[in-house]
């Protein structure tokens, strides 16, 4: 597969780990192609940004969720509102007319007719 390669079309990048190791011996350094270390880098880059954007999405599914359990407690109290008010409408109801019973069959609460008074 190397003889396929055109050796004279390639681009070097030097990249040098050190120029000297710690006992003054000197350090290999590497060479690889240019357009492998773009492909390395961006492959790099890539990952970064795509652990980046799925920890982003875990982010917002999370959030997602939070709010979704949010607005089905929220509307369940909902519903525990609209039945407590039912029930307390329906009790004054019943209150009212008991209310009224009793006025209409008390002598105090009889409505008197001043006409019929003054004849």
């Amino acid at each position: 597969m190397e003889d396929d390669v055109d050796e004279a079309n390639w681009t070097f990048t030097n990249i040098s780990l050190d120029d000297e190791s710690a006992d003054g011996e000197p350090t290999v350094q590497r060479f690889i192609l240019e357009e492998q270390y773009s492909i390395m880098n961006c492959e790099i880059d890539g990952d970064m940004e795509n652990q980046v954007e799925q920890e982003e999405k875990s982010r917002l599914i999370n959030q997602v969720l939070e709010l979704q359990h949010t607005l089905e407690d929220l509307s369940a109290r909902v519903d525990a509102v609209k039945e407590e008010n039912l029930k307390l409408k329906s009790e004054n109801q019943v209150l009212g007319q008991y209310i009224e019973n009793l006025m209409s069959a008390s002598s105090v609460f009889q409505t008197t007719d001043t006409k019929s008074k003054r004849k």
